[in-house]
C-alpha cells in the first residue's frame, strides 16, 4: 500500500523553479498522533504547494485539524477548528539546521505535519472569551447559575506577613 505522505521530489530536484500541489485528508492514525487533545475521528486537512529551489523543496501551505479539550475555567468540553500556516524546507543534504531531510528522492510529510499539529494545539482553551469559571467555594458552574457564597480574596498563605504590614506605621 502506497503511503500518502510520501511525496516523490524525484522530478521536482531535477527541474528548480517547478512546483506541486498536495492536497490530502490524512487519518491521525497515520501520524501516530497519541495527544487526547487531537480529535481521533476527524481527519486532518493538508492543502500545500511543494516548490523547487536549487537546493532543496520549500513546503507550504495550511494544514487544518480540529482539537478536542475542557475549558480552562469551567471545566466544560469544547472543541473546535485549528488552521497552521506551514513554511518548511527540505534538502537532500541538510545546511539548514531546521530543515527535514529528502530520504530517497522522497519527501516524508509526516513529521512535519504531526510536529505542526501538537504546536498548534491550545494549551489552555476557553469555552468563550467572557466564560465566568467554576466558584471556588461550591463548585458552581457561574456561566449557568449564580451561586452566593463569599469568595475570600485573601490567601492564608500571606497571613504572617500581612500580619507584620498590620504593625507597620503608615
Amino acid at each position: 500500500m502506497k503511503n500518502p505522505l510520501l511525496v516523490n521530489a524525484l522530478e521536482l530536484l531535477r527541474r528548480p523553479g517547478s512546483e506541486r500541489a498536495v492536497d490530502l485528508d490524512v487519518d491521525p492514525s497515520l501520524l501516530d498522533l497519541v495527544d487526547p487533545r487531537v480529535a481521533p475521528d476527524s481527519a486532518i486537512a493538508v492543502h500545500l504547494s511543494c516548490s523547487s529551489l536549487s537546493d532543496g523543496i520549500v513546503v507550504e501551505g495550511t494544514i487544518d485539524a480540529r482539537f478536542r479539550s475542557e475549558c480552562r475555567r469551567c471545566l466544560m468540553p469544547i472543541d473546535g477548528p485549528i488552521q497552521a500556516p506551514v513554511r518548511e524546507l527540505y534538502q537532500t543534504t541538510l545546511t539548514d539546521p531546521d530543515a527535514f531531510p529528502i530520504l530517497n528522492d522522497q519527501i516524508d510529510l509526516g513529521p512535519m505535519i504531526r510536529e505542526t499539529v501538537l504546536l498548534d494545539l491550545p494549551e489552555a482553551p476557553l469555552c468563550s472569551a467572557d466564560c465566568k469559571g467554576l466558584c471556588p467555594v461550591c463548585g458552581a458552574d457561574r456561566n449557568r447559575t449564580e451561586c452566593r457564597c463569599v469568595v475570600d480574596s485573601r490567601d492564608p498563605r500571606w497571613a504572617a506577613l500581612d500580619a507584620i504590614r498590620d504593625r507597620l506605621p503608615d
